[in-house]
């Protein structure tokens, strides 16, 4: 397997330079100069409405943007790719899309994670006089009440012959657990089936995920996904993927009623997607390919993850160590180190010595050189249904590292919470 050359690919990073160790990856990655580079030549060179007679060139460019993003996803047609301002925004434009497909009574499957991928679908129910079940987390620590994950077992119960649609999550923005997601789709497939479900989707939130490991929509049988791009190395919007086959029978447009969309992504993607942007984007699989000399997504995203294991170790050892269980560290998720987690580890700091999480930011802050962060990370009822209740006006200290970093920088991370718990 291929080792991850650091150096060049810190080059790739123009904020990098200045030496900022920057920890709360999972709010935001750094921006590739390629990604910028490509934004800045839109703009200067080819801005115009897609649809004016002299713009071919610059459609042209959108539709690479578009390739790039079909290649993450590992989508089928570039058809079933489409763009808006923010993940928030896209699963929204989605729900919206399927009201007319919703009846009263029909069931919503969600979990207690990212906003995202909950609150669109809450509120279609609301309009629709749906049903919402929630996949909840379980304790899997007798000592640490917060160390919580999600099993298979505890979400096909859920299902039942009203179950129209499951949204779940990758991964977890909180937990930086990693749900086995092929295995996960099939098995709530069959148990719809044999609970004779008339028609079940799944809507799938990739944007803690989309950094860390590769996608595969067709392998994991999901008809819809959606990801940041601003959280994988580009500019700030989202893309999704939308199924052909519920593009043509489950989505009712929600563009302008005079427009001829068909089963094309205009269907969820009124006004522009934010054309520079797009073409921005078209530069993050050349980056994330170059990774490694083969040139290849998948072998590159096997060094990331080689790589991050790398990186993570240092910090769950600090903070999963005896001495800092007796101090009061509590992480959220599992303290186990392996390919089951990504590199975002959560955490408090409670008991009879408790330390506000924005007392701990506030230390790195006063420090400087260090960048992370604390709160619910929109999250909220995750966080909220943890037991013993935590103060949702503190929220959890969060430090969410990505490839970019190296063990010198979680080295100084650690330095500066062996000061702040001593």
């Amino acid at each position: 397997m291929a080792v991850l050359d650091i150096n060049q690919i810190r080059a790739c990073f123009p904020s990098l330079k200045s030496g900022h160790i920057y920890a709360d990856n999972a709010g935001g990655s750094r921006t590739a100069q390629a990604v910028i580079d490509r934004i800045v030549d839109y703009l200067t060179n080819t801005n115009a409405q897609l649809e004016a007679g002299y713009s071919a060139v610059n459609s042209q460019l959108v539709v690479e943007g578009t390739k790039v993003a079909a290649e993450l996803f590992n989508a089928v047609s570039l058809d079933e790719v489409g763009f808006g301002s923010s993940s928030t925004m896209l699963f929204e434009n989605l729900s919206r899309a399927l009201e007319n497909d919703i009846q009263p009574g029909d069931e919503f499957i969600i979990t207690y994670e990212h906003e995202a991928n909950n609150g669109p679908w809450k509120r279609l129910a609301a309009r629709r006089n749906a049903v919402v079940k929630y996949w909840q987390p379980q304790p899997v620590s007798a000592e640490n009440p917060y160390s919580v994950v999600y099993r298979i077992e505890e979400l096909l119960p859920l299902v039942s012959s009203r179950t129209r649609l499951a949204a779940i999550n990758a991964c977890s923005n909180i937990l930086g657990s990693v749900i086995p997601v092929e295995e996960t789709v099939k098995a709530l497939r069959q148990r719809a089936k044999e609970q004779g479900a008339a028609k079940f989707e799944v809507a799938l939130d990739c944007v803690a995920y989309a950094s860390h490991k590769r996608m595969d929509v067709q392998k994991w049988d999901v008809d819809y996904c959606v990801f940041s791009v601003y959280k994988v190395f580009g500019a700030h919007n989202a893309a999704a993927y939308v199924r052909s086959a519920a593009l043509r029978t489950s989505f009712t447009s929600i563009v302008h009623d005079f427009l001829k969309v068909d089963d094309k992504p205009y269907k969820f993607q009124p006004g522009g997607p934010g054309n520079e942007l797009v073409y921005g984007a078209s530069a993050i699989v050349p980056y994330l390919k170059s990774l490694t000399p083969e040139d290849d997504l998948a072998a590159s995203f096997d060094a990331i993850a080689e790589h991050e294991q790398e990186i993570l170790t240092p910090l769950l050892r600090f903070l999963t160590d005896a001495k800092q269980f007796d101090r009061g560290v509590r992480i959220l998720g599992t303290g186990e180190i392996d390919f089951s987690r990504i590199p975002t580890v959560c955490f408090v700091v409670v008991g009879q010595n408790a330390i506000k999480s924005k007392d701990i930011v506030g230390a790195f802050s006063k420090k400087g050189g260090i960048s992370i962060q604390c709160g619910y990370f929109c999250a909220y009822y995750l966080i909220d249904n943890l037991r013993p209740k935590l103060d949702m006006n503190d929220g959890v200290v969060r430090i969410s590292l990505v490839h970019y970093n190296t063990v010198e920088e979680v080295e100084k991370i650690v330095d500066v919470l062996r000061e702040v718990l001593a």
